[in-house]
């Protein structure tokens, strides 16, 4: 009766495995496409522009620094694999004004043709107590790294669903998985991002373009270094529980999930852990997809209560430290 059991599933996820690929998206074509890449001056939003300039992709760069820009342009253009391959630079700050957003989407089409992927790249970090916080920084990050994704997008979408083709990426963070002590507005403007592409998924999956959410670690990027600088002892110590990927790393994988049309984009195990663990109503992309969640699920809960634990610990432990000053203060 066991063994029969185990044939069963085992041509249950056999049959799903040979489904998947029918209801899949169909990969997107790079090469000669047209990628524009928000943030694309520097970390992550540099190495996805090389990373699709490698497979023939024409790339539109949009940053607020125009000498970055031109650097990151040098950089890229020697990773070309034909002399036709266009690198344009838009110096803009994509979080500010959604007319000249648009305008210079517009330009950029113009140019090298409709845009085929939008990448989100453009971010920044801020990290303290919640009540050390100004209220202006809250209001900063909802608008670098909510807005500053709403704009590019809004202005490539009418286009994407009128040529039936397309991909939009957001770039949020493993903080928008999961609130970490000192990230409580970091966390909620990546957070943001997820609400807002899983609802944009559902209107436009009909007209064949698809979104992916990348959720990187904490990679080896000059915004990381300016980051860890004003870091609470605690987030530091918590961030230190895992290890620093490179952008480089980082860079592939988003870029092979949105060929692919993947709605989530990890990286590792933790990765990989946590996007099964809060995948909650997300879309998936295949059947064998939606089976390894469900799988997955109770086992990753348990490991995930354990990382729980020694977060709160941290916290605790950082709290004794800092009154042991002020008690020998009190009895001196």
């Amino acid at each position: 009766m066991l063994l029969l059991a185990a044939a069963g599933l085992v041509a249950f996820v056999l049959l799903l495995y040979m489904v998947s690929p029918l209801i899949s998206p169909k990969p997107l074509a790079l090469p000669g496409a047209h990628v524009v890449v928000t943030g694309g001056s520097s970390g992550i939003g540099k190495c996805v522009a090389i990373e699709c300039f490698k497979q023939g992709a024409f790339i539109t760069l949009v940053a607020r620094n125009e000498d970055k820009l031109l650097q990151a342009k040098k950089e890229i253009e020697k990773h070309s694999i034909n002399d036709k391959q266009v690198v344009l630079c838009i110096s803009v700050d994509v979080s500010q004004d959604y007319n000249q957003v648009e305008n210079v989407i517009k330009q950029a089409q113009e140019k090298l043709g409709p845009v085929d992927m939008l990448v989100n790249c453009a971010g920044t970090s801020l990290s303290g107590k919640f009540e050390e916080l100004e209220v202006s920084a809250f209001e900063k990050l909802m608008s670098i790294n909510y807005l500053g994704s709403v704009y590019p997008s809004r202005a490539v979408i009418t286009t994407m669903k009128e040529r039936r083709v397309g991909r939009i990426v957001f770039v949020s963070s493993q903080a928008g998985q999961l609130g970490l002590f000192g990230f409580t507005a970091y966390s909620s403007s990546k957070f943001a991002i997820r609400g807002l592409a899983e609802a944009l998924q559902m209107e436009v999956k009909p007209y064949n373009v698809y979104v992916t959410v990348a959720y990187p670690p904490d990679t080896d990027t000059p915004g990381l270094a300016k980051e860890n600088k004003t870091k609470p002892l605690e987030t530091r110590l918590i961030s230190e529980t895992t290890s620093i990927c490179k952008p480089e790393q980082v860079a592939k994988q988003i870029v092979k999930d949105a060929i692919q049309g993947n709605f989530n984009s990890s990286i590792g195990s933790d990765g990989y852990m946590l996007s099964s663990l809060t995948c909650g109503m997300a879309p998936v992309t295949s059947i064998t997809e939606g089976l390894q969640q469900v799988v997955t699920m109770g086992l990753f809960r348990i490991i995930a209560l354990f990382y729980l634990g020694s977060f709160d610990n941290i916290v605790r432990r950082c709290m004794v430290k800092k009154a042991k000053p002020e008690t020998v203060d009190k009895t001196a």
